[in-house]
């Protein structure tokens, strides 16, 4: 089968086409025909060497995928051969999904459901479960609160919006002015321009969903009720802490612990997932150039 493998770290040329032998489904594993596999920031960052999560090359990257169920291991129970199916591979893990064939733990699968495509479920899962666990596992959202998303017109921030809505909460978020038809389109009650408003000085909300990092955590704080929650996925520079938070009265979350997950792609409400580009398998080093651009508005996509 094919790959996209890289020898060593660097810029987007490291990545070539490699023929390698298709893997076999060990036991609780199933063989995934990868028929779309998402790109993803950190994606990039593994590649230039900035995040070692998979040690020395040659490696080949790839954690979101979506496809047809081709083998199942001993012991794999709730999927057979034939069934399309989408999910995040083991994270951190060995990665594998820029490939033609992928090994991933049929725990970690879900159905594809009706109302994604092949190439939407192929960019979904990283970024639901990104959102879903942060929002709801570790912020605890629910019903009729007010809820903040910085970036929200982001891979992430769209999602997030969504299953803030689904929950029945009173979703704000910020943007360019030029993305916020489409905010709106997911059903953002208020939409602020970050270049040319202020986000502080809305009305106070019980949840920040946090992006973007740095001084914006400081800022999103002033916007929070007494009691409410600062959620973080920026583990590198979240900008605040929790003995921050002790002091003004309000609760700090750090999300850096996403995991895959069947059981939590299962209970996702019926989401949209933006594409931006959908780019053959040969070509992920283009891939890679435009989520570096920090121009795409969606996601990015890879297909055989």
């Amino acid at each position: 089968m094919r790959v996209i493998t890289q020898k060593t770290v660097g810029d987007a040329s490291v990545l070539e086409v490699a023929e390698v032998a298709k893997p076999a489904p060990g036991p609780g594993q199933v063989l995934v025909k990868v028929d779309a596999a998402g790109v993803n920031p950190v994606d990039t960052y593994i590649r230039a060497g900035a995040y070692p999560a998979l040690g020395e090359p040659p490696f080949t990257l790839g954690w979101d995928v979506a496809g047809t169920v081709e083998q199942v291991g001993e012991g794999v129970q709730g999927f057979a051969a034939g069934d399309e199916v989408y999910g995040l591979l083991t994270w951190p893990g060995a990665g594998g999904g820029y490939a033609e064939y992928a090994v991933a733990n049929a725990s970690d699968l879900a159905r594809r459901p009706s109302w994604l495509t092949l190439e939407e479920a192929g960019a979904a899962p990283m970024v639901a479960l990104t959102a879903w666990q942060a929002l709801v596992g570790r912020g605890g959202l629910s019903a009729g609160q007010r809820v903040l998303v910085h970036a929200a017109a982001g891979g992430v921030g769209h999602v997030a919006v969504q299953i803030a809505k689904a929950r029945g909460a009173y979703v704000i978020g910020t943007a360019s002015a030029a993305k916020h038809d489409f905010l709106r389109s997911l059903g953002v009650d208020e939409v602020i321009d970050y270049r040319h408003q202020d986000f502080t000085e809305i009305e106070p909300v019980d949840v920040v969903f946090d992006a973007i990092g740095g001084e914006y955590a400081e800022r999103s704080a002033k916007v929070l009720k007494p009691g409410g929650v600062l959620v973080s996925i920026i583990p590198g520079n979240p900008g605040f802490d929790v003995d921050r938070a002790a002091d003004l009265g309000i609760r700090f979350e750090l999300f850096n612990s996403l995991s895959a997950s069947g059981a939590d792609l299962t209970a996702l409400p019926q989401l949209r997932v933006r594409l931006d580009h959908v780019v053959p398998l040969a070509d992920a080093a283009k891939a890679h150039e435009l989520v570096e651009s920090k121009r795409t508005t969606g996601k990015v996509v890879l297909v055989p």
